[in-house]
């Protein structure tokens, strides 16, 4: 089962609300409960299909509030949800009769330009954390849309046009405060609870709530060579024939994601973009073959600032809408995929496109023990998006998905990003960690042996 369940949004709270006023008194944050004027609001995420009643919605202004709040929960022996940006496709940062524990007001960073350090809240989205950095002409991998959480997209990787440069956003993990489902704060790193720092760098949420993160900088902007050229349909199949064998041998600084979309003038296309991490004359030597190739239709690349090119696709995923995608790995983009996803795509309806976005280079050559994120060996994760707005569309849209998902199964590694999981089962999230899953078990059970923190792509914990 991988659909993503509009949950029975006349879930009765079962919250005594005996200890509300206690938790109240205690949290200098602000609790919503059903009959506040806000709670309609509050429990929305990014998805529009997810429609779930929570008991009680906690929103936390410091790494207290959140003991409190775990505290709090566990007492109550009601189900937790953790919510930061809010974008899980599963919805998983809300919960029915539950209590959502939201750090999305901790928004403080300090940035150390000489050492190169950024000491951020998990509450930040990615665009305000590159707001600060690029301040001080620093940045890390930081994913693709400026209302990603930062939380979430490191807890389970966290892709980004820099990743292929200087690894994922976990990679460049230095150190972390997490509340545990004891209510413990901790403060973790290489050599402070090294087992639960390994843990968090791609295991998820099923560890405890991060409150503060630390990441590795690099020198970077504020201009880049960025952009996209654009195929017509009827020259899509050499164009991605092309840009296989281009993004193969890309270099490190060289990110080259690709598309098949439909344009609002309903013309079917092939887009490949580009993102040079490094000056900007050497980028336009080693993208000259992607701007010569065919006869493209448009062509876009120019220098951008990283603050405009991480939120380019901002406009296509805004708050609200119903979002479906199903995602895996593949190493390479065989003639046989191409027929099939251009026969595939032929069906698709407007505003669903299918996305390959290339990884490989720096993150290839982290060794697969290092973090819990296993999947190191992939070229591109794939994955058909379907976006919508009417409910009566819900199944044709996600069976169109799962369609073209299923016909590029035997073109992929087997392996899947933890951040592109919706419902889809445990073995998917084993896919998800590989030989690494037995290591997060004992972790879990060593932090976590009653799975408390539950509401995630879940890690059940060792016997």
């Amino acid at each position: 089962m991988d659909a993503i369940r509009p949950a029975d949004s006349t879930t009765e709270p079962r919250l005594n609300l005996s200890g509300t006023a206690a938790l109240e008194r205690t949290i200098r944050g602000e609790l919503v409960l059903p009959d506040d004027p806000g709670y309609a609001h509050a429990r929305k995420v990014w998805n529009g299909m997810i429609d779930r009643a929570p008991a009680a919605i906690v929103y936390c202004t410091s790494a207290d509030d959140v003991v409190a709040a775990v505290n709090f929960s566990r007492a109550q022996n009601l189900p937790v949800a953790v919510r930061a940006g809010g974008h899980n496709i599963a919805g998983a940062s809300v919960c029915d009769g539950g209590i959502v524990i939201d750090v999305s007001r901790m928004k403080q960073i300090e940035v150390d330009p000489v050492r190169r350090v950024a000491r951020a809240q998990a509450g930040l989205n990615l665009g305000e954390f590159d707001t600060a950095t690029q301040a001080h002409g620093l940045a890390t991998t930081m994913g693709v849309n400026a209302d990603t959480g930062i939380a979430g997209l490191t807890l389970g990787g966290g892709f980004g046009k820099l990743g292929r440069k200087h690894g994922l956003s976990c990679d460049n993990l230095l150190a972390a405060e997490i509340v545990t489902a004891d209510g413990r704060l901790l403060r973790v790193s290489a050599t402070e609870h090294p087992d639960l720092f390994w843990a968090i760098r791609g295991g998820g949420g099923n560890f405890g709530i991060v409150t503060t993160f630390e990441y590795r900088l690099f020198p970077l902007g504020p201009m880049l060579l960025s952009g996209s050229v654009m195929h017509a349909y009827s020259d899509a199949r050499e164009a991605m024939r092309f840009y296989a064998r281009f993004s193969r041998a890309a270099p490190d600084e060289l990110s080259v994601d690709a598309a098949l979309v439909t344009t609002p003038d309903g013309d079917k296309v092939f887009s490949i973009s580009a993102c040079y991490a490094g000056p900007i004359d050497e980028g336009e030597r080693i993208v000259k073959p992607l701007r010569a190739y065919g006869t493209p239709i448009e062509d876009s690349i120019a220098p951008t600032s990283y603050l405009q090119i991480q939120s380019a696709g901002d406009a296509t995923f805004p708050r609200g809408r119903r979002y479906y995608w199903k995602a895996q790995f593949m190493r390479e983009l065989s003639d046989a995929a191409i027929d099939h996803l251009l026969a595939s795509y032929a069906t698709a309806r407007p505003e669903s496109f299918v996305v390959f976005q290339q990884v490989g280079g720096a993150i290839a050559r982290v060794p697969t023990g290092d973090t819990p994120y296993v999947n190191r060996d992939a070229l591109y994760d794939c994955f058909p998006v379907s976006i919508w707005d009417d409910p009566a569309e819900d199944a044709a849209r996600m069976q169109w998905a799962r369609d073209l998902w299923d016909g590029m199964r035997p073109f992929s590694t087997g392996g899947v990003y933890a951040n592109n999981l919706g419902e889809e089962g445990t073995d998917r999230i084993r896919a998800a960690y590989g030989d690494n899953y037995q290591r997060l078990a004992a972790v879990k059970a060593k932090y976590d042996p009653k799975n408390f923190f539950h509401s995630n792509q879940n890690i059940q914990p060792a016997a």
